[in-house]
């Protein structure tokens, strides 16, 4: 896809030009809550809002409720919140809505909330249509009114693939225009065809014609940066382009790690943020039916991946650029970092975990969440973050020595000098067993195959490897495909192997295999499943 991103500079000149962005910006401008005003995303204060935050997958992990907690103690100010309207999985109800809104406000994160099931509309045939994400979100109305400062509305993910990606300005402003007709007054987020990516530069070229159909100008361009921006050219081009339009855009979606079609340049995308004063949400958190994007592994904030490290602690990272919305009490133009905090002191020490303590920092708007670090020679590593004075570190080596050491943050994403270190050795850890659970989930059905999860968690004390999953299939399903795993099939019996990624369990971890299957009418799940001989549980 690297050789497609050339087309990014094929759009017509002067599609963006910012002829009618003046009346528009003085209708934004008068709106109250999160809205637009001369290309640049405001509080209802006027204050200048930069969204720095992640993706989380709600829709799939309802229950990973700690999840935005654990995102804003790591300096995150805002959240992009996947949800379901029902046509392609499970819709997210109206209460789960407000409860997630409620969660985010409570959490003191700006809320993104968008539909998932548009995602590559006119190529996927299982994708939903724009029209359908809006009625879902009338049906929202009662839930949304007076949140304008809280929630901006994300109308549908990567709304049209690589075929015929034109059809998407047309379907975009009449989406936008039936919520602004069933009086949403909300900040809308259009995203890009071509998966989000507009490698083939539709909504570059079309943005105008898009923003200028919005009666309110309250409306924002997300493009999702993935494999097609492995340049700094091509990054610093497409979001100049809009900015110079007076236009306004976020990384709505980014990834760093690299794939099958290339390896993006995360460090330019960030760092032109930065420079442009652009939001970025990166995706994300956790749950990743391929781990290599998951932010935090199995969603405990004290296991950053590389990659989870690299957006919350790198340069020009959450931490040190996210500043949080004034509608919470942030403090505009604060650059007064907290004292550093005491010298952390260790307790409850086991061959895998350790407890962290120290005093607290003071600082003068308030001390908003702690970074826990591991040392090594003259290099650190996040291990985990905290809102109070304590924190657990889990995922250790028995019978190793650690040094540790804390940092404050306070609203504005100022970091404190870090504290003194203490030094830590682990227990020693005993025979490695394989006490399990095994949480096993249909992700989507279609007429003839569906696609399938299968969670293992090690419950014991220690490491779990090598290993090998037994379970069986009774209604004649075929697994064709799996990722996380190798699967051997005889009749039902399945065998799954590791990948090289997934061949240790840590201690209280768990592996994610993903897989797509072939079936008949019926899909009955698996009714047991043994890990290296033993009987799981079932999560």
């Amino acid at each position: 896809m690297a050789g497609l991103a050339a087309l990014l500079g094929l759009v017509l000149s002067g599609a963006l030009c910012p002829s009618m962005a003046g009346a528009q910006s003085a209708v934004g401008a008068q709106a109250t809550g999160l809205h637009v005003s001369d290309g640049r995303l405001l509080e209802g204060n006027g204050n200048d809002f930069v969204m720095r935050g992640v993706n989380h997958a709600h829709t799939w992990y309802p229950g990973e409720t700690q999840s935005l907690a654990d995102v804003k103690a790591l300096g995150a100010n805002t959240v992009r919140v996947v949800l379901s309207d029902g046509h392609r999985w499970s819709e997210n109800s109206p209460e789960d809505v407000a409860v997630v809104v409620g969660q985010c406000k409570a959490n003191r994160l700006i809320c993104v909330l968008e539909v998932h099931d548009t995602t590559g509309y006119g190529e996927d045939a299982a994708a939903g249509t724009l029209d359908h994400a809006a009625d879902y979100w009338i049906g929202l109305k009662d839930v949304l009114a007076g949140q304008e400062d809280y929630v901006v509305v994300n109308i549908g993910n990567e709304p049209w693939g690589n075929t015929d990606p034109a059809g998407w300005t047309g379907p975009t402003i009449a989406a936008v225009g039936k919520l602004r007709d069933a009086g949403f007054q909300h900040t809308i987020m259009v995203d890009a065809p071509n998966w989000g990516q507009d490698w083939q530069g539709v909504m570059r070229a079309n943005a105008r014609s898009v923003y200028d159909a919005d009666p309110t100008g309250n409306l924002i361009f997300s493009i999702h940066m993935y494999s097609v921006y492995d340049t700094a050219q091509e990054i610093t081009d497409y979001l100049n382009a809009f900015v110079d339009a007076g236009l306004p855009i976020l990384i709505g979606e980014f990834g760093g790690p690299a794939d099958q079609w290339g390896d993006p340049d995360e460090d330019t995308m960030m760092a032109t943020a930065e420079q442009l004063d652009l939001g970025y949400l990166a995706w994300s958190w956790s749950g990743n039916t391929d781990p290599v994007l998951d932010l935090a592994l199995d969603f405990d904030p004290s296991r950053l991946s590389s990659w989870g490290e690299r957006i919350f602690h790198g340069v020009d990272g959450i931490a040190q650029t996210a500043e949080e919305a004034t509608v919470y009490g942030g403090t505009p133009g604060d650059t007064e970092a907290p004292t550093a905090p005491g010298a952390p002191a260790a307790s409850a020490v086991t061959d895998t975990s350790v407890t962290l303590g120290w005093a607290a920092s003071t600082d003068d708007t308030g001390v908003r969440g702690y970074d826990v670090v591991r040392v090594t020679g003259g290099a650190e590593t996040g291990v985990a973050a905290s809102t109070g004075t304590t924190a657990t570190v889990t995922g250790l080596t028995p019978g190793t020595a650690y040094t540790f050491a804390v940092y404050a943050r306070d609203a504005a994403g100022n970091r404190s000098a870090r504290s003194a270190t203490v030094d830590v050795t682990t227990d020693e850890g005993g025979t490695p067993g394989a006490a399990c659970s095994v949480g096993y989930r249909v992700v989507g059905e279609w007429p003839g195959g569906f696609q399938g999860e299968i969670a293992v968690r090690n419950t014991g004390t220690a490491a779990i490897a090598p290993w090998t999953l037994a379970f069986a299939f009774t209604d004649g399903q075929t697994i064709t495909h799996m990722w996380g795993g190798t699967a051997t099939q005889n009749a039902g019996a399945v065998s799954v192997a590791p990948a090289s990624y997934t061949a240790t369990i840590p201690a209280g971890a768990t592996v994610t295999l993903g897989f797509t299957a072939g079936k008949g009418a019926a899909n009955t799940a698996p009714a047991a499943f043994r890990l290296n001989g033993s009987d799981c549980a079932r999560a």
